[in-house]
């Protein structure tokens, strides 16, 4: 009697609640938390996207009757879920399929689906901060430079962490650093060449590498990491600090907490939440306080 009156409360309040799937994500194997979805949930309302433009079509259709949106994928499908729902007083759920997942870590979301129901029984949420490169949405971390060739060539691979090693480390020895000019005159004296380049909305890339260990979602700020290329003796030590959160300004790297900044860079390659994409300079950093609602 007690677990059907669970059950009931369950399926009662997955009235308001749609799920998106990406069917790409955790290499095209979304099946068995379909199966679980259906066997736990009553005539659950889900879509298995078939393209961005197919996810907002979706949202839009049935925005007026959800509360809470759920993104089942990694980084890049958060995003494309979360840009329908800034500003709004609509919900953003997360159920972690990707290779780094490093938004679903930051925001205690886990590959646990009882407690995801649990979760969106309580309906309990609050706003955190996003921001935007040159218009474009990212919620986690973007940057430009060495990782965003390592993602562009990564994208070529069946990821996967190894994967991700393998092509950091091949493009490392040969990736010239790239020169930034700002704009603004009180960050004049950090023009230079830079190995990489990262904008940081949270900690971490994913994986629990965390290139930005003090950064906050929810201060108005974000956390501009400047990257120095660096001597191959001293990547033991970064990695070491990268993942043990212990990175921290130094000779190679310096952090600059921004609401806002302008600056050009001599490459148009970037990722945005782990996704490739082409941007021209100038590049124009802004960041949007509280502006998307997160279940917890």
């Amino acid at each position: 009697m007690l677990s059907n009156l669970k059950a009931f409360f369950i399926f009662a309040s997955m009235e308001k609640v749609a799920f998106i799937i990406n069917p790409f994500s955790a290499k095209r194997n979304y099946q068995p938390f379909l199966t679980e979805l259906h066997a736990k949930v009553k005539n659950p309302l889900y879509y298995i996207s078939e393209s961005i433009l197919g996810t907002d079509d979706f949202i839009h259709n049935h925005f007026d009757e959800i509360d809470i949106f759920v993104a089942i994928g990694g980084d890049g499908t958060i995003s494309t879920v979360a840009r329908n729902l800034i500003n709004t007083q609509k919900i953003l759920a997360i159920f972690p399929a990707g290779s780094g997942n490093g938004f679903s870590n930051e925001t205690n979301f886990s590959k646990n689906l009882d407690e995801l129901l649990e979760k969106l029984k309580r309906k309990k949420s609050r706003k955190i901060d996003t921001f935007t490169i040159n218009g474009r949405l990212s919620i986690n971390v973007s940057g430009t430079g060495f990782d965003g060739k390592v993602v562009k060539e990564f994208e070529k691979t069946t990821r996967g962490f190894k994967n991700y090693i393998k092509v950091s480390l091949k493009t490392f020895f040969k990736y010239k650093p790239k020169k930034v000019k700002f704009l603004d005159e009180k960050y004049k004296e950090y023009d230079g060449k830079y190995l990489m380049v990262n904008i940081a909305n949270t900690r971490q890339f994913g994986n629990n590498a965390y290139i930005a260990p003090h950064a906050s979602k929810s201060d108005g700020l974000v956390d501009m990491v400047l990257v120095k290329k660096f001597p191959i003796t001293y990547s033991p030590l970064f990695a070491f600090r990268m993942f043990t959160k212990k990175l921290k300004d130094d000779n190679y790297i310096t952090y600059l907490p921004v609401s806002e900044v302008e600056f050009k860079v001599n490459t148009k390659n970037w990722h945005i939440d782990g996704e490739f994409n082409k941007i021209k300079s100038p590049i124009h950093v802004k960041v949007q306080p509280s502006s998307l609602n997160i279940l917890i």
